[in-house]
C-alpha cells in the first residue's frame, strides 16, 4: 500500500482512506458483522486512515469502529472524526455547533466511544454561521496542545474560510466532496490547499455509488437510504447522469479495470496531495476499489476522460436544497 502525506504538517496515510459512515445506516441497513470484516480487511490491506463522525447515526459508528480496531497497535492507523452536526432523536438535523466548549464536549464523547486517547484528525463537519471558524479552531487548538488531538482538519469550507483556519494554527488537510461528477473545488479551493502547503481527503468519489458502475435507473434506494432523497438519483437526472457512466465504461474496459476503479483513479492522479476515501461496507466493494491505486492513467487517458465526462456535465445538485446552503463550494 503506497502512502501520502495529507499536506506540510499531517501525518503520512494510506493513499486509500476508508470512509465508515455507510456502516451506519446511511445507505441502508448494513451489517455489522460484515461491516467489521470489511475494516480488518482493509487493515490487512494496509490502508491506514479510518473516517468517521460523531454523528453518524448517533455515535454508532464511532462504536462499530472501535470495535473493529480493538486490539491493534494505536500507532498502525489514524482516526479521523468529523463534529459539530446536530440531531434529534428522528431524522431530522439541527444545524451545527462549533462553540469552543461543545468542540470539546463533543472531543470527551467521541474519544470515549473510540476507546482512545486521542483522535488523529479532528474536524468541524461543517461551518457554524454563528460562530467565527477562529473560535472553533482555537478550541481545537487546545486540545492539540492537551494531547488529545494531533492534527486540526476541516470539511466542506470555502477558500477564505481555510485561510482564516490556518492563520490560526495549521490545517492538516480538508475533507471535500471530489469526484468525476463533483469538480467545484478545483475553482478556489484547490488552489488555496496547495498554496498553502494543506492536504486533501476526498470523499464522495464514486458519487455515493452512481458512477460505480453498479447503479442502474431502474433501481430503487431501500428503506434509510439517503439517496432516495439525492437530487442526482432522481427521475431525470439519474437517466442522464447513468449516460456518463457507461461513457466511462467503455474507458475501464480499454484500460482493463472496473468503472469504479477508474473514477477512483482519476481522483488520485489529481495530485499526490489528494487521498480519495472510499465508502466500502462490503469486503467484496473493498477488494474492487484497491486495485484503483495501481491503474495508471497516462496523459492521454486523462483527456478522454474529461471528454467523457466534462465539468459540470452531471444532473442535480450533490445533496438536497436544505443542505446546499452548508456548503463551502457547490457541485
Amino acid at each position: 500500500m503506497p502512502t501520502r502525506t495529507l499536506g506540510s504538517t499531517g501525518p503520512a496515510v494510506s493513499a486509500l482512506g476508508l470512509g465508515a459512515m455507510g456502516m451506519s445506516g446511511a445507505y441502508g441497513a448494513a451489517d455489522r458483522a460484515e461491516s467489521i470484516a470489511t475494516v480488518h480487511a482493509a487493515l490487512e490491506a494496509g490502508v491506514t486512515l479510518f473516517d468517521t463522525a460523531d454523528f453518524y447515526a448517533m455515535g454508532h459508528n464511532e462504536l462499530l469502529l472501535a470495535e473493529a480496531l480493538r486490539g491493534r497497535d494505536r500507532d498502525s492507523y489514524r482516526l479521523s472524526v468529523k463534529f459539530g452536526m446536530l440531531r434529534g432523536p428522528g431524522p431530522d438535523f439541527g444545524g451545527h455547533d462549533g462553540r469552543p466548549e461543545a468542540v470539546k464536549n463533543f472531543l470527551a464523547y467521541s474519544l470515549t466511544r473510540l476507546g482512545t486517547d486521542h483522535i488523529d484528525i479532528y474536524r468541524p463537519a461543517r461551518l457554524d454561521p454563528d460562530v467565527p471558524i477562529e473560535e472553533t479552531v482555537g478550541a481545537i487548538k487546545e486540545m492539540i496542545d492537551a494531547g488529545y488531538v494531533r492534527h486540526l482538519g476541516l470539511s466542506e469550507v470555502d477558500a477564505a474560510t481555510v485561510r482564516r483556519a490556518h492563520a490560526v494554527h495549521p490545517v492538516a488537510d480538508l475533507q471535500i466532496e471530489y469526484s468525476l461528477i463533483s469538480r467545484a473545488v478545483e475553482a478556489d479551493v484547490l488552489p488555496a490547499l496547495r498554496e498553502l502547503g494543506i492536504g486533501l481527503t476526498a470523499y464522495g468519489v464514486l458519487g455515493r455509488g452512481l458512477i460505480s458502475g453498479h447503479w442502474s435507473a431502474d433501481r430503487a434506494a431501500g428503506p434509510g437510504d439517503g439517496r432516495g432523497f439525492s437530487p442526482r438519483f432522481s427521475d431525470g437526472n439519474v437517466e442522464h447522469n447513468l449516460t456518463l457512466v457507461e461513457a466511462m465504461r467503455g474507458i475501464a474496459e480499454a484500460k482493463g479495470c472496473t468503472v469504479a476503479q477508474l473514477a477512483i483513479a482519476w481522483v488520485a492522479a489529481q495530485g499526490e496531495d489528494i487521498v480519495p476515501l472510499v465508502g466500502a461496507r462490503t469486503r467484496e466493494r473493498l477488494a474492487e476499489a484497491l486495485p484503483a491505486l495501481s491503474v495508471d492513467l497516462t496523459a492521454d487517458d486523462l483527456a478522454e476522460i474529461e471528454k467523457a465526462v466534462p465539468p459540470g456535465s452531471a444532473r442535480g445538485d450533490r445533496y438536497p436544497a436544505a443542505f446546499m446552503s452548508g456548503l463551502g463550494v457547490g457541485n
